[in-house]
């Protein structure tokens, strides 16, 4: 007992422990944490931001991401996951992208509380010595860091319960074989020049198409149709893994790049969350798109749905002109 009582005590002198009760359910409180769509919008402490460039949460998955300091430092970071019980519980291996000098255990559990209405987070940082725990507490302000960043979760939270979950019918998918390599497909989606040519709806005009491919970074374009002013829209990049994977924010926007609403329909979600996977089938490629609405209201989610038909036919023919553009090339 005495020897499990002193291991206990060495292992107390060498971690850091943060809890918050959180006002959101526990499902809704591990998303955030763990899908990278989110978890850019809160991580880190008050004035960092964090931009992903991997992230694979599963038993060995890898997130790999930079925070960027007010300071305009950049700190480049590396998650390994141990273990991964959904809802419930995060295991993970932190430390920089070369493994050294400041790697740390951490677990993270997350408990139901309130009849479900509450979560409580518990966030424990395990280090492998007393004194490097010192360190960066010390150096980094990692307990005031951590708290700051837990109250950033908070806040987040509170806009995503007003947000809801959109159900499967409520997302939007489609697929199509295109008669080129991925690496092909994947350029002709990534570079401008190439972009311009296919881009859009049937009939649409592309003009202005600048293109900053990095996770946070965006494509900005123009496009007019026959007879109707010019419109913008607007991708932000989350997560660039070529050829196989593009995840990216839509919307539509103004010639600066801000979000604006639908042109046509005032009750159109601002932001949609897509998905776009190129699948190397017989010499050629799966290409799928997955799209989701995001911080959406209720009626959004039903114009979403209901306008799900246009959606489709404006993005078949979208992809009618990627397949010739790329069957001339």
């Amino acid at each position: 007992m005495a020897t499990g009582e002193a291991s206990a005590r060495q292992i107390a002198n060498r971690e850091i422990v943060l809890t918050r009760v959180l006002e959101a359910p526990r499902e809704l409180v591990f998303r955030a944490w763990a899908e990278s769509v989110h978890v850019g919008h809160w991580w880190g402490p008050a004035g960092f931001r964090t931009t992903t460039y991997e992230m694979d949460v599963r038993p060995g998955g890898v997130w790999r991401f930079v925070m960027h300091g007010p300071d305009g430092r950049d700190y480049k970071n590396k998650i390994v996951f141990n273990d991964v019980v959904n809802n419930e519980r995060l295991a993970y291996t932190h430390s920089d992208e070369d493994d050294k000098p400041n790697q740390f255990e951490a677990v993270v559990t997350f408990e139901e509380e309130g009849n479900g209405a509450r979560t409580k987070l518990s966030l424990r940082s395990i280090f492998p010595t007393t004194p490097e725990r010192d360190r960066v507490v010390r150096e980094y302000g990692a307990i005031d860091g951590g708290k700051q960043m837990l109250e950033g979760l908070a806040h987040y939270l509170s806009k995503l319960e007003h947000s809801p979950a959109p159900s499967p019918k409520e997302s939007f998918v489609l697929t199509r074989v295109i008669d080129a390599p991925p690496d092909s497909v994947f350029k002709a989606w990534t570079d401008p020049e190439r972009l311009k040519h296919w881009w859009g709806p049937s009939g649409c005009e592309v003009g202005t198409c600048k293109v900053d491919l990095r996770p946070g970074g965006s494509f900005l374009y123009s496009m007019r149709m026959p007879n109707a002013p010019e419109m913008w829209g607007k991708f932000v990049y989350q997560e660039i893994t070529p050829p196989e994977r593009l995840v990216f924010v839509s919307s539509f926007a103004d010639s600066h790049g801000n979000v604006m609403r639908h042109p046509f329909n005032a009750t159109w979600p601002m932001e949609t969350l897509n998905t776009v996977t190129f699948a190397k089938e017989f010499g050629k490629t799966r290409l799928t798109l997955l799209a989701v609405p995001i911080h959406a209201t209720p009626q959004e989610l039903k114009s979403f749905g209901e306008g799900k038909v246009y959606l489709e036919k404006g993005l078949a023919g979208t992809f009618d002109q990627l397949a010739e553009y790329l069957g001339k090339r």
